[in-house]
């Protein structure tokens, strides 16, 4: 009789969390103040351990398949639909004073912060601007705080303006554009640390498709629908 050979168990797969590039600084240091703090005390190093492993999930960078649609402005971050307004676009763009609309999304501590293009096209102008760090809930946030603002034209002739903006805790901006860089809407373009905010500036006879409210996925959620011809 021949004894069969049981079969070998597979050990369960651990999913492995994507982290910016940017992030992995910070968690090295959170890592050595963990072991420094648990030779104190266990209590601490569990601490430690628990902030160490919320700032992996700050700075992981998930992937996210774009829509399809060559009509759609994609959501540049995660994040709550905060307000959507009329107002001029940041001045250091020189777009002059007309008021568009503005989308502004504000990202909590807990979410997603790596940023993502809004629109395949063209950047045709940017700029970074020190400001203030006001919470970054505030309307005046988009005029007085930090920011990195980006232009850009689609192939279709449509202008979009998107803006990082820094809020009360985030004191650092990141963007990896360049001047005249050709984008593909979904792809990633920067980050920003800590809580903070996005605004899109969106062309006239746009039709937004969110709500104040709302919760949107950064390089999936469609925030809006552009029009059929640039105006």
């Amino acid at each position: 009789m021949t004894l069969s050979t049981p079969p070998t168990a597979t050990p369960p797969s651990i999913p492995l969390i994507p982290v910016h590039p940017a992030g992995w600084p910070f968690v090295a240091l959170f890592a050595v103040v963990s072991l420094v703090l648990a030779l104190f005390s266990p209590a601490l190093g569990v601490i430690g351990l628990v902030l160490t492993a919320w700032c992996i999930w700050f700075f992981r960078d998930p992937e996210r398949t774009p829509p399809a649609d060559p009509s759609a402005v994609i959501s540049p971050a995660d994040g709550r639909i905060q307000m959507i307004v009329r107002a001029a676009p940041p001045p250091e763009l020189g777009m002059g004073p007309a008021e568009l609309t503005r989308v502004s999304i504000f990202l909590n501590v807990f979410n997603v912060h790596v940023n993502r293009v809004p629109a395949t096209g063209r950047v045709t102008g940017l700029h970074y601007r020190p400001g203030k760090f006001f919470n970054a809930s505030f309307d005046k946030a988009s005029v007085d705080n930090e920011r990195q603002s980006v232009r850009m034209t689609t192939h279709d002739g449509h202008e979009i303006v998107f803006v990082q903006i820094a809020g009360l805790i985030a004191r650092r901006i990141i963007c990896d554009l360049t001047d005249g860089q050709e984008i593909v809407g979904g792809e990633r373009f920067g980050l920003i640390r800590f809580g903070s905010r996005t605004d899109v500036y969106l062309p006239e006879g746009s039709v937004v498709a969110v709500q104040v409210g709302d919760h949107v996925a950064g390089g999936e959620s469609v925030i809006a629908h552009l029009p059929s011809v640039a105006l």
